[in-house]
């Protein structure tokens, strides 16, 4: 997997540009569905990235980028990562990908790409 420029309201991987954030599933890049965690927005400030979202768990590592540091990750995801004995690494986006660019693999990911 590549990664190419990333700024604020954009990444590109394997030379296509997205505009939203995405979900790194075993190499697949879809479209990250945060509606579901919308129910959290006023406790957190923001919307988080919660269990009720569509976690890629299959992996020995789970790599979130936060932005700029503005997405909140629920106690539930970081307990349900430490029972499945996944590292759970929360870093600031630019950061997660240099993570994902020296250790690509048995890792998934989810990237936040404003705030």
């Amino acid at each position: 997997m590549r990664f190419g420029g990333f700024s604020f309201g954009s990444i590109r991987i394997d030379n296509v540009t997205y505009n939203h954030d995405v979900v790194i599933d075993r190499g697949q890049v879809r479209r990250r569905e945060k509606e579901p965690s919308r129910r959290f927005q006023g406790e957190f400030g923001h919307t988080p990235l919660s269990m009720d979202e569509d976690i890629p768990w299959r992996c020995r590592r789970l790599v979130v980028g936060t932005g700029n540091g503005a997405l909140p990750v629920t106690e539930a995801v970081k307990d349900e990562a430490k029972r499945r004995g996944i590292k759970l690494l929360v870093l600031p986006t630019i950061e997660a990908i240099e993570e994902l660019r020296q250790h690509p693999s048995d890792a998934n990911a989810i990237l936040h790409v404003t705030c």
